[in-house]
């Protein structure tokens, strides 16, 4: 871990860029929407679009990655999110109303293709990076730690830049992204297997992806339905509590962004401590992650009893402690459990998956808010009971270690009988 310290540093700014880059916006849609002259649903889509490009890209670099290399995909994708920015900022510069709202749009598809070259790419890359599992548990924490820190800043940083020039968060992001862009080129070697690893081509690849599917299939899409519903909880959640203190306690701007900073600063907290906790005992994964999601259902079941402020936030930033104990968990166990050469393909998978919740938490809870209070956090502690249901009996990792251990003694033991009956097959032969 010393040793690659720098590079872990390096990957590290990739989601913290990348998530600030999305959610940095929210605070001041309100204020793009007075700008452009859009209306609320035009002004949605800015984050939308981000989201669902990344969904059907995301698969796309996975494979590009384990095919040519985590590294050599990341640092494009960097490059494109910057000139999905830099395009931004020149609409917003040189252009007005709706003209420029389209413009907005089509460097913020821009920035969608270009994030999801980069943080999905990141979680296989640690899984590359260090040999030791243990220190690949602890690296996915830090991971997803600075991916929470960024959720944590972002509606803080938003307000204030906002303050300053509507625009000035897109003025913020190619900044971050070439800072980000030189730490990666300076700090991050690609380790030396996946140098050596051959190019598959697709069809072989594709093949070897669908029986990893097969073979893994029941507790890799369990992982896959839970980060979704993690993110779709958690984003879902904050919409709600963002339109709450806005609507109902006549919070706006950094005070909004604070009190909306409470449960992520602990899901953050939580995100630390779980990969530092995991080491490489998978069983550990499983139960802190099932635990992780009791913890957040039974935060959003006793939730839906009140809607009084101070009540609200304590039990949401327990279901935000449960959402950090459950992302390292998940990562580090689809990563563990992957060979690398398939590695980048599984997980943007899990990576999508998670990034459909994020797109469809917003506007999930604003039809599920109409039906009042209860209903909501209803449904939201269904998804926790969900997510604990799939990690107690689908997820199993002593299993299939078990299973992976006999299918290499089976294989071992063909091996050597087909040695045996290879000099009487000689000896026939003379």
């Amino acid at each position: 871990m010393k040793s690659q310290k720098g590079a872990l540093f390096a990957l590290a700014s990739i989601p913290l860029i990348m998530t600030l880059g999305n959610s940095m916006l929210i605070p001041i849609l309100p204020q793009i929407s007075k700008e452009l002259h859009v209306s609320a649903f035009q002004v949605s889509m800015i984050i939308t679009v981000y989201g669902l490009i990344a969904i059907v890209m995301i698969p796309i670099a996975g494979y590009l990655s384990d095919r040519f290399g985590r590294k050599i995909i990341i640092l494009p994708s960097l490059l494109i999110t910057a000139a999905g920015g830099g395009i931004c900022v020149a609409a917003a510069w040189f252009m007005e109303g709706i003209s420029a709202y389209y413009v907005i749009l089509a460097g913020r598809l821009l920035q969608g293709v270009g994030a999801a070259g980069a943080f999905p790419i990141v979680i296989p890359f640690i899984g590359d990076l260090f040999k030791d599992e243990k220190e690949a548990s602890k690296g996915l924490g830090i991971i997803e730690t600075a991916n929470t820190f960024g959720k944590v800043v972002s509606p803080i940083l938003g307000a204030y830049l906002g303050l300053l020039l509507w625009y000035a968060p897109f003025i913020a992001i190619p900044i971050l992204c070439v800072i980000s862009f030189g730490l990666v080129i300076f700090l991050v070697k690609k380790p030396k297997k996946q140098e050596q690893s051959s190019k598959k081509e697709l069809k072989v690849f594709l093949s070897e992806i669908k029986d990893i599917l097969k073979e893994k299939g029941r507790w890799l899409y369990a992982i896959f339905t839970i980060g979704g519903i993690c993110m779709f909880v958690i984003f879902g959640v904050l919409f709600y509590l963002s339109e709450i203190l806005e609507s109902k306690y006549n919070l706006h701007g950094a005070v909004k962004g604070y009190v909306l900073a409470i449960p992520l600063a602990l899901l953050c907290l939580a995100s630390y401590g779980s990969g530092k906790i995991i080491g490489q005992n998978k069983t550990r994964m499983k139960w802190l992650g099932f635990s992780g999601m009791v913890l957040l259902g039974a935060a959003m079941l006793i939730t839906g009893f009140s809607s009084e402020i101070y009540f609200m936030i304590g039990f949401l930033s327990l279901s935000g402690i449960g959402v950090g104990m459950v992302l390292p968990c998940m990562d580090a166990l689809i990563t563990n459990g992957i060979e690398k050469d398939s590695r980048g393909t599984i997980t943007s998978l899990y990576s999508s998956m998670r990034f459909i919740g994020v797109t469809l938490g917003p506007s999930v809870v604003s039809l599920l808010m109409m039906g009042g209070h209860w209903l909501l956090f209803g449904t939201m502690a269904s998804l926790g009971a969900i997510g604990g249901l799939l990690t107690f009996f689908a997820v199993t990792p002593e299993k299939e270690e078990e299973k992976g251990n006999t299918n290499k003694t089976n294989k071992t033991n063909k091996t050597n009988k087909a040695d045996l009956f290879k000099p009487l097959v000689r000896q026939k032969a003379r």
